[in-house]
């Protein structure tokens, strides 16, 4: 498996550079990295008093890794679960926070584990993963990366604003949906056709 830097390195690839997006609730981003993240974590990096737009520009792609290894990988606990996941779980929690662990829960649970939905990885989350790869080595990480593909669709099926992500307004698959099947073997990644059916209520 590839390193933790090396994953942050292909997640700030996937994530681009600076965007400020009205229709985006995460607010001004730079390489993953939003305003509220920063303004959490205290990077006033213009030295103004205050953590604005500016910031987010001001920010290098070696402190978004940092940011990610540190605070999206270590403080969660991504290393406790089965290497398989962690690709992928990584580049969720980067993407939605800890509804990157209540993905993976859900689906633990639907397998028949006994464990809670909060969004924290605990031992008991961390054993039931390690149990569903020794059940399912070669699907589990297959069967993650569809659950996170249908949490995108859900999500814009109950927030029209979001479908431009999930969407290209060619009716192709948005930025969600390629993200997510990166990490699903060709097999199980939708045809364009079935995407285009999956969207069609959409407007």
């Amino acid at each position: 498996m590839q390193n933790v830097r090396q994953l942050a390195d292909e997640i700030v690839a996937r994530e681009g550079g600076f965007v400020d997006d009205p229709h985006d609730p995460g607010g001004a981003t730079n390489f993953g990295v939003t305003i509220h993240t920063m303004r959490r974590l205290g990077l006033d990096l213009t030295g103004d008093g205050t953590v604005t737009a500016a910031d987010v520009r001001a920010l290098t792609r070696v402190q978004a890794i940092d940011i990610f290894i540190e605070h999206y990988h270590k403080r969660p606990g991504i290393g406790g679960l089965p290497e398989v996941l962690q690709p992928s779980v990584f580049d969720m929690y980067v993407n939605a926070g800890s509804n990157a662990v209540r993905i993976l829960q859900r689906l633990l649970i639907a397998m028949g584990y006994d464990l809670d939905v909060d969004g924290v990885i605990g031992p008991q989350t961390c054993r039931a993963a390690s149990a569903a790869v020794r059940v399912a080595p070669d699907h589990i990480a297959d069967a993650y990366g569809i659950a996170r593909r249908e949490y995108y669709y859900a999500l814009a099926d109950r927030r029209p604003a979001s479908r431009r992500y999930a969407k290209r307004r060619d009716g192709g698959k948005g930025g969600w949906i390629t993200r997510a099947e990166e990490f699903i073997s060709a097999r199980y990644r939708l045809s364009e056709a079935e995407h285009r059916e999956r969207t069609a209520a959409w407007v």
